[in-house]
């Protein structure tokens, strides 16, 4: 069936503002400015970074309000459709686990984004389909299909061809700390994955049995996120940590004041956050018009989509090199996400034909016996 024009642009628009999102943290985080101490230096400031994300998040929740309010007032006591369709008798803070594990994960995401390259840190994210499918088969009693587990075989060598081609670019680099930061970076993402995986089971096994509206849920996890990680500012201020996880004028996990005093200093650092917040509130909304007037595994394939747009621009502007294996890694993740999605129905078709020629054979072994 052919998409509408409504359903192209929404597409379009989860894939740029996707794509945006990413480009513009890590653009940030090759921005130069004075620091609190005079010294010019990189902005590194993850959880700056981070918190920018949350509250983009928050405004869907606003979104949602706007919606909702807007839809009881021209209809009163009409049934809920669309973004706000689904039930309000929830109590807000089930929502508390998993922003706090969107917390984490993001947090730690945007570490390993200011250490590694933008390509290989969108595909790394594919890790968390492996982590998904373990943490489902603990906590959801799920089986894992053979399909599914081809799949997850596909992933895992795409992630360790993606790590391969990072050492090969970055291993003859005059400085090792280049290599060893790229590594770190690498790694970091990757477990950021088993908290977004914990996440998405969470959701699975308590929100959506609620039938709470996903822009609604997603604002409250933003709002929650925010609330926390604002606050865990002020102790992350004095927690000293060392290179290559800090590298702000005191030298701690975090340092808000010294956020602010480059991003005024450099105008374009507030651009770029500013771009942060309004990417993600947009891809938040858009994917989550995606998932209704399409499908989630079509969600799936245009977030995977998007990869091949930052990896295309980091590109151009050389925040990274080219290595051929990447190539592979690429395309052994979106195989593997793809046959893990069951996009693949002509291999459930070869299996069943194998399947019914073996039994016909030991049908006919049996009557010959």
């Amino acid at each position: 069936m052919a998409w509408t024009v409504f359903q192209t642009v929404i597409a379009i628009v989860m894939v740029f503002t996707g794509s945006i999102n990413t480009l513009t943290t890590k653009w940030a985080d090759h921005l130069k400015a004075k620091g609190s101490d005079g010294k010019e230096r990189e902005f590194d400031h993850p959880f700056v970074q981070a918190l920018c994300m949350f509250f983009g998040e928050f405004l869907c929740l606003v979104v949602f309000k706007i919606l909702y309010f807007a839809h009881k007032r021209k209809q009163a006591n009409s049934e809920e459709t669309g973004l706000i369709k689904g039930r309000q008798d929830f109590n807000a803070f089930i929502l508390l686990p998993p922003a706090l594990c969107d917390m984490i994960g993001t947090s730690l995401m945007y570490i390993g984004l200011n250490l590694t390259n933008p390509s290989s840190f969108q595909m790394l994210r594919g890790s968390v389909i492996v982590f998904v499918a373990l943490l489902s088969m603990v906590f959801l009693r799920r089986k894992i299909s053979w399909q599914q587990w081809l799949g997850i075989i596909l992933v895992l060598a795409g992630l360790v061809v993606v790590g391969v081609s990072d050492y090969l670019l970055n291993k003859d680099s005059a400085s090792n700390s280049n290599l060893n930061s790229m590594i770190t970076g690498d790694l970091i993402i990757v477990g950021a994955q088993i908290i977004t995986a914990a996440q998405m089971v969470y959701e699975e096994k308590y929100v959506t049995v609620k039938e709470i509206p996903a822009l609604q849920a997603v604002g409250w996890e933003g709002a929650f996120g925010f609330i926390v990680l604002g606050i865990l500012q002020i102790p992350f201020y004095y927690i000293v940590v060392p290179p290559p996880f800090s590298s702000n004028s005191h030298s701690s996990l975090e340092d808000f004041p010294d956020a602010m005093v480059q991003s005024w200093d450099n105008k374009l650092i507030i651009v770029a956050l500013i771009g942060t917040i309004i990417s993600i509130a947009f891809f938040n909304f858009a994917g989550i018009t995606v998932t209704k007037e399409l499908s989630a595994t079509t969600r799936m394939i245009l977030d995977s989509v998007r990869t091949l747009f930052i990896w295309g621009f980091s590109l151009i502007v050389r925040w990274q090199k080219f290595h051929p294996l990447q190539i592979l890694g690429f395309l052994l993740l979106i195989i593997g996400m793809c046959i893990y999605n069951n996009l693949f129905p002509s291999m459930n078709r070869i299996v069943s034909f194998f399947r019914r020629n073996r039994s016909e054979e030991l049908i006919s072994a049996e009557d010959s016996s």
